[in-house]
């Protein structure tokens, strides 16, 4: 063993805390230096932004591309607490929310769309940026701070009066941290739209002033919330099997949350299934998307033996003969969501699948009992499908 091994002690260790870790290890917080990673700092103060409102507390959400470059989220909350600590609130004050990890409210529950890789959200993009400012409208009062790469510049100053009440966020991404500084409108509108989707009573709008005189706001609010989704993942698939959305909602105490499903097939060979915890999309499934193709299959082959378009000698219907033609949005909701990978892409919890599939079978056997002609074309076609393979 060498002297200088020997010799190793705690004066050797480097302790980062805050925003030097962040500026660190950038990718440990957003995922990457690349375009996700710039995206996820959008995201990351926008999360907060989201939450104020489904938790009644803000009607609206704002997001631009400002003409220099950068990124501006505005809410019509009551406005973040200037003062350092949490007083009365229960909430953290401006600083703490921009400069101190884990200040926020947390990973969050159901009522929680988790944007945040982490629970960290706005000091994440705080110490990422090479400037930020944040703006308070709260009690009659417009508070403003400037931060240049983490570091406040100046204490939140009061700047005269204010015109209702929010909080906006305006940021530049740092270009010594990213290989690019300039954000896509369609992924952002693509993440938008899905929160939309998967929230009813939801409005984010997304306008990109980079243009000559601005362009006009694009809005995103969904009344029908998956089914709408469903139709808007359909408008390129064909003519549908039957017309009706297939739609419903439940709640289970066993895995303490909700689900969501929307289905319906197309006339296309193609299958759109998309799965989602927390409103956050889960590409690689988990037990809430097993659970729905436990329940979708199920659901099928019970009909069609009740109706003996199988014989005795058939086997039932696998989940891998259900897919053809169909579009799906399953979305879980939950106190506790148990997500396998840092990346939020795979969904554990033995519970949700078991509660996932048992209510998938239930509604949906139920909606083909009730729509003969509609079941029977969807059904007859599964079931054909299988006879060929």
């Amino acid at each position: 063993m060498s002297e200088e091994a020997i010799g190793y002690d705690a004066s050797h260790i480097q302790v980062l805390e805050g925003w030097e870790a962040i500026r660190k290890r950038p990718g440990m917080y957003v995922g990457s230096t690349g375009e996700r990673g710039l995206h996820q700092l959008v995201f990351e103060v926008a999360g907060r932004a989201v939450n104020e409102v489904l938790a009644g507390r803000a009607g609206s959400v704002d997001v631009a591309f400002t003409p220099d470059g950068g990124m501006r989220v505005a809410d019509d909350g009551p406005g973040v607490p200037v003062e350092a600590a949490a007083g009365d609130t229960g909430s953290p004050g401006l600083e703490a929310l921009l400069t101190r990890t884990y200040a926020g409210a947390g990973p969050g529950g159901r009522h929680d769309a988790a944007m945040s890789l982490f629970g960290m959200g706005p000091c994440v993009t705080n110490a990422l940026s090479s400037r930020l400012t944040a703006e308070v409208r709260r009690d009659g009062v417009r508070w403003v701070q400037e931060y240049a790469r983490g570091v406040a510049l100046t204490p939140p100053t009061a700047a005269g009066p204010a015109t209702g009440s929010g909080t906006t966020i305006a940021f530049w991404p740092d270009a010594e941290i990213f290989g690019t500084v300039q954000c896509s409108f369609a992924v952002l509108a693509e993440r938008f739209r899905e929160l939309a989707f998967l929230n009813q009573g939801l409005s984010i709008s997304l306008t990109d002033e980079r243009t000559l005189g601005g362009s006009r706001p694009v809005r995103f609010r969904s009344p029908g919330g998956p089914q709408d989704f469903v139709a808007f993942l359909d408008a390129r698939a064909g003519a549908p099997v039957h017309p009706d959305v297939i739609g419903f909602e439940q709640e289970d105490p066993r895995m303490a949350g909700t689900v969501e499903v929307a289905l319906r097939w197309c006339g296309s060979r193609e299958e759109r299934v998309r799965s989602f915890a927390n409103s956050v999309l889960t590409p690689d499934g988990g037990t809430h998307a097993s659970g729905f193709r436990d329940g979708v299959a199920a659901a099928v082959t019970e009909y069609a033996r009740e109706r003996r378009l199988l014989t005795a000698s058939d086997p039932d219907l696998g989940s891998d003969l259900i897919g053809e033609g169909l579009t799906a949005v399953v979305s879980v909701k939950l106190d506790r969501p148990e997500f396998l990978g840092a990346t939020h892409g795979l969904l554990g919890g033995d519970a949700v699948r078991a509660c996932v599939g048992e209510a998938v079978r239930e509604h949906l056997g139920t909606w083909l009992e009730r729509h003969p002609e509609q079941a029977a074309a969807v059904v007859g076609r599964i079931v054909r499908s299988a006879r060929r393979a």
